[in-house]
């Protein structure tokens, strides 16, 4: 059994921050489970494009308000404290919160943390090995 929290994962390496957004990697591709959660607080008012090309992504919204588009279809969704979106055809999409939203994030494959978004906002497919 594993049990942490996120006082212990806060200011550490599995802290990522970003000028739009902080993510609180939980649980990595090293604890071979078969996907990884993170805590990602998006700023408000930011513009977030991303493509996880390699990744499949649940996002629970746990605080917060904003706005998911596909980018395929232009259809918006908004959301809200207990809205779930899940990117399952890899979609090209993007995020803006109205406010500083928390979100749960759970990636399948597990991503290991050294992951860094490119140019199309893609975390390439990095496993424990290499």
């Amino acid at each position: 059994m594993i049990v942490r929290t996120i006082d212990e994962i806060t200011d550490t390496e599995q802290d990522i921050k970003t000028e739009n957004w902080r993510s609180k990697r939980i649980v990595l591709a090293r604890e071979g489970v078969g996907f990884s959660v993170h805590e990602t607080t998006l700023y408000a008012g930011t513009v977030n494009e991303f493509w996880y090309a390699n990744h499949i992504e649940a996002v629970f919204v746990v605080e917060g308000e904003g706005e998911v588009t596909d980018l395929a279809t232009g259809e918006t969704h908004q959301l809200a404290p207990g809205s779930l979106y899940l990117l399952d055809n890899h979609d090209k999409h993007r995020v803006v919160p109205r406010t500083q939203m928390r979100t749960v994030c759970v990636f399948n494959p597990p991503i290991t943390g050294r992951e860094v978004h490119d140019e199309n906002g893609v975390y390439p497919l990095v496993t424990e090995a290499s």
